[in-house]
């Protein structure tokens, strides 16, 4: 199915193409079900809505395991750029956290806020694990310095869409990762 050229004419380079993405979603999804083997309590993936989604879709199609999922809604409070300033949960957690080990999956570490956010307030709700699980971890300190078990690229610190990873709400279609060209950024 052919893609939307003005899609690809917004893109200034592709980052990781989709061969390299279903590879790294195989290997994440092998290394997973190895560390989740025999373990005592259900695993309750975890995706964070909107961004999350396309990449939780296709990774728990690798998990051999008998498996809950429930989504969470996180917000950012906007800052005068596009990094938001803080994160709040919208809605509630997902049932089923006591007992639990729960894995978030996310489309982006960039500043931590998210990630640090959820896994706080999944364990106050008695998980009895929660690790997480990010598609990228851009290449800057905060994102390094935050705790994520699952990684599947590093990345410039640039703007990054595609494969879940929006622009406004576009984008999240591209089969690939690719940094957005700075005019198309208001």
């Amino acid at each position: 199915m052919p893609r939307s050229p003005r899609l690809d004419h917004d893109i200034e380079r592709v980052l990781v193409d989709r061969a390299a993405i279903e590879r790294r979603v195989e290997e994440l999804g092998a290394q997973i079900a190895d560390d989740y083997a025999g373990r005592e309590g259900r695993l309750l993936l975890v995706p964070v809505m909107t961004g999350g989604l396309v990449f939780a879709a296709d990774l728990m199609r690798q998990l051999p395991h008998r498996l809950r999922l429930g989504l969470v809604t996180v917000s950012s409070y906007p800052g005068t750029s596009t990094e938001s300033r803080g994160a709040a949960i919208r809605g509630s957690l997902p049932a089923g956290l006591e007992g639990a080990h729960a894995l978030i999956i996310d489309d982006i570490l960039d500043t931590g806020r998210t990630l640090s956010l959820l896994r706080q307030e999944i364990l106050a709700k008695g998980a009895s694990s929660v690790a997480t699980c990010v598609l990228v971890r851009k290449d800057k300190p905060e994102a390094m310095a935050t705790p994520c078990e699952y990684s599947g690229f590093d990345v410039p610190d640039e703007f990054v869409v595609g494969y879940g990873l929006d622009y406004d709400d576009e984008y999240r279609n591209l089969p690939y990762i690719g940094v957005l060209r700075r005019e198309v950024i208001r």
